[in-house]
């Protein structure tokens, strides 16, 4: 019932595509809690709904952990071609979820990628070699 409410105090109209909401993201990897920050969004809303997930994080050029989320996003959300150290996207068509720790200087190809949030602290417990088992939920 707590996420059907959050979900309705999101409506569209209630902050611009860019605004950082209140809702916030626990992201667990090994026995450290990371939080992130929400943008409001259709994409970063539709991620929600399918939250509490359990996702195996793979590496990608050493500056990203990615993960196949169950099914595809709403791709609405603002595609840009540039990113942050801290990002949380939406890389699709690929249905991927993603979180960069390490800029490489490299520009993100065609179709670009949508970003949902951004990481408040702890980034840095991903750059590790390999991949990472996560648990990705709302902040209770």
């Amino acid at each position: 019932m707590k996420k059907a409410a959050l979900l309705l105090a999101l409506l569209p109209g209630m902050a611009s595509a860019q605004q950082t909401s209140t809702m916030k993201l626990s992201i667990q990897v090994e026995n450290r809690i990371l939080t992130a920050n929400l943008i409001d969004s259709k994409t970063t809303r539709d991620l929600v709904s399918l939250l509490p997930l359990t996702l195996t994080m793979n590496d990608l050029f050493g500056r990203e952990k990615w993960g196949q989320l169950p099914r595809p996003i709403s791709e609405d959300g603002t595609r840009v071609r540039s990113y942050d150290v801290g990002d949380v996207i939406y890389w699709s068509p690929s249905a991927h979820v993603a979180i960069f720790y390490r800029h490489d200087g490299q520009s993100i190809p065609a179709p670009g990628i949508i970003v949902m949030g951004k990481m408040e602290s702890g980034v840095e417990a991903l750059a590790v070699p390999g991949s990472v088992k996560v648990t990705i939920d709302l902040v209770k």
